[in-house]
């Protein structure tokens, strides 16, 4: 997904069905300290959210850790300060249990 389909896809929501909520918010430096964009709207199949996350490119990962009983392993990544990764997420609001359920793949290539 480039940043370019994202704006066209952005753009036909805003045409077809409006926007109920768009926002952006910053990921754990965990995550590689990424951004993750949020679009709430009532689709076709009710209240659909998008999420479109950019993260730095993992370059490697080293792992640390012993041979001891009861130690921990830690992992550290290295990112690129360059490259950038994207990936669009599209859950739908389940009324029932109250929480949002991402959808599959073949689903949502329907609407995309």
């Amino acid at each position: 997904m480039t940043l370019e389909r994202w704006q066209e896809i952005v753009g036909m929501i805003k045409d077809n069905f409006g926007i109920l909520d768009q926002r952006q918010e910053d990921l754990p430096e965990e995550d590689g300290e990424g951004t993750v964009e949020i679009v709430e709207f009532k689709g076709p199949l009710g209240l659909m959210r998008l999420e479109y996350v950019t993260r730095p490119l993992v370059l490697g990962k080293k792992t640390f850790g012993s041979k001891r009983i009861g130690s921990q392993a830690t992992v550290e990544y290295q990112y690129s300060d360059t490259e950038k990764t994207h990936k669009l997420t599209i859950f739908k609001y389940d009324q029932a249990s109250d929480t949002w359920t991402e959808m599959e793949k073949d689903k949502s290539e329907m609407f995309f």
